[in-house]
């Protein structure tokens, strides 16, 4: 006669079926774009308010958007980057500047 136990034991085949189905999030590009309007120490603020950048990392990242027209400003999951360009966006309206965020896939 078998183990009952062998019989109820499904933890291993629900733990492998459940690690087939599960699959990295799409990842998303958040960039910010260059204006000739947009102040660069609105753009500095900006990167260490909404995207954690250090002082110097947020300065070095708005030069490279003001030579370069654009630069990286994070990857992230389709939420939190539509939730960050929408902050974004929305910070720089309230502030009165023409700054623009957008994400494209990675």
């Amino acid at each position: 006669m078998s183990n009952w136990k062998e019989l109820f034991d499904t933890e291993g085949i629900v733990e492998e079926s459940v690690k087939e189905q599960i699959e990295e999030p799409a990842k998303y590009y958040v960039f910010l774009l260059n204006d000739d309007y947009t102040p660069m120490d609105f753009v500095v603020d900006v990167l260490c308010n909404f995207f954690n950048k250090s002082e110097e990392q947020a300065t070095d990242i708005m030069l490279t958007i003001h030579y370069k027209g654009k630069a990286l400003c994070g990857t992230y999951t389709a939420e939190i980057a539509e939730t960050k360009v929408e902050q974004v966006v929305q910070y720089a309206f309230e502030n009165q500047h023409p700054l623009k965020c957008v994400m494209t896939k990675a």
